[in-house]
């Protein structure tokens, strides 16, 4: 006989009640829950009620108070909620206490988001990712999904036939565990071996807030078509277009996963391979919805992740997006003072692009030399290996010899066989030969 609530990962449609216990000062005071509320629509639940509780620390058993887990059974009674979530992660104990006064479904703010994540993973590297993190979530959970088999190990009167469901499943969710992480770690070393494939190209990685626009600021820079929807975690498959950044020539722009406030870790330790372009990028611009009152905190959240991801140090520019949305000049005239080497854009409306073009060409300007490469004529390889991979700026011709100034990734220079070409400094002296000797790429 089944004595609790039956345990799923879904909350399609139906009527939740949100509850926030705020241990600490909330990054949105005047609406603490309005983050959470957002994962419960997109996950698709009804709002119906919301419950929050200032404490120094949780109960250790609910998580709430005693006297608002009585007020929070009551809401629960009077909205007939199908569901219960907090913004908070909670304890298997504590979920299942909760779930026995409140005789619903509990769920916590990490299984909301993994859930919301297996709705919307598309590749079959992303789906692996998601089922990996809600299986390591759920392995713990086990003996509250089934509460009505009493004892969690084998003993006397249950051997052989007798063995109890519940060790049977935890030995098969181990075991799927156990085969999913070396999936993973094989489509990892893959997608190190793709990345690392593409050392001839300078990589620009988009990072940034769940919905902060990273999508749509991909297509407008690009030229390309991907899904930018107006929802939280649109985007879970890391996208790479061809970027023909002004003065640089062909950069790879790949558009990542959005990062959420207490993105779960197992989740981004399972999505570790789709992380690697941004582990390996020469550049990432780092998208902020300017138009969002959390702006600050959004932007502190995914400094704390690109830390955890150990990049925090790498080359970063900031982008202000969604300028168009703001509501005064005044608020952005704030943001930009407190961040002066951002530059505000509007992904939509084209409003800053070019501002950002030429942000993100002095960024990358900081790993390109200004060579010049004396070549044979007969050597076509070269130069247009040369083309497809820098910027070539002028060429001086004669019978014997064509010289290029041309600008090119400092990790490319060791690429040059010296026997091929002879690589030196550009001289500006160059600037000044006459034009009848020189001919402008």
């Amino acid at each position: 006989m089944n004595n609790g609530p039956k345990r799923t990962s879904s909350v399609q449609s139906e009527r939740a009640v949100l509850v926030g216990v705020l241990l600490e000062t909330p990054v949105n005071p005047d609406h603490p829950l309005d983050e959470i509320g957002g994962l419960a629509e997109t996950a698709g639940a009804q709002v119906v009620a919301e419950l929050t509780q200032r404490r120094d620390r949780p109960d250790q058993t609910t998580y709430l108070g005693k006297g608002k887990v009585d007020e929070l059974a009551m809401l629960v009674e009077h909205n007939d909620a199908d569901v219960v979530i907090f913004d908070n992660d909670l304890s298997p104990a504590q979920i299942r206490n909760l779930e026995k006064v409140l005789k619903t479904k509990v769920l916590d703010r990490s299984e909301v988001i993994l859930d919301i994540f297996a709705a919307r993973a598309q590749t079959y590297e992303a789906r692996l990712a998601v089922e990996l993190a809600q299986l390591e979530y759920s392995l713990p959970r086990l003996k509250q999904m089934w509460t009505h088999l009493s004892r969690l190990k084998m003993g006397i009167g249950m051997r052989g036939p007798g063995e109890k469901q519940l060790e049977v499943d935890r030995r098969l969710v181990e075991k799927r565990i156990h085969d999913l992480r070396q999936e993973v770690e094989q489509i990892h070393g893959r997608k190190e071996r793709q990345v690392a494939a593409r050392q001839d190209h300078m990589t620009v990685s988009l990072v940034g807030y769940t919905n902060a626009g990273k999508s749509t600021l991909l297509n407008t820079l690009t030229g390309a078509d991907e899904l930018a929807a107006d929802k939280l975690f649109a985007t879970l498959d890391t996208r790479t277009r061809r970027w023909r950044l002004h003065g640089w020539g062909p950069v790879l722009l790949s558009d990542t996963v959005g990062f959420i406030r207490d993105l779960p870790h197992r989740l981004i330790a399972s999505f570790k391979a789709t992380l690697e372009e941004t582990r390996s990028a020469d550049l990432l611009l780092h998208v902020a919805d300017a138009s969002s009152p959390l702006v600050e905190a959004q932007i502190a959240a995914v400094s704390g992740v690109l830390e955890e991801l150990g990049v925090e140090n790498k080359d970063t520019l900031l982008i202000l997006n969604k300028i168009d949305a703001v509501a005064d000049r005044v608020t952005l005239d704030r943001l930009l003072a407190r961040h002066p080497h951002a530059v505000a854009v509007s992904a939509r409306s084209g409003q800053g692009i070019s501002e950002l073009v030429r942000a993100a060409s002095d960024c990358l300007g900081r790993s390109f030399r200004d060579i010049d490469v004396e070549i044979s004529p007969s050597n076509g390889r070269l130069l247009a290996w040369l083309g497809a991979h820098g910027e070539v700026l002028s060429k001086q011709c004669s019978a014997e010899l064509i010289t290029i100034h041309c600008r090119l990734p400092a990790a490319l220079l060791g690429r040059i066989d010296p026997a091929e070409a002879t690589v030196r400094p550009h001289a500006l002296a160059w600037e000044q030969a006459p034009s009848a000797t020189s001919q402008t790429s």
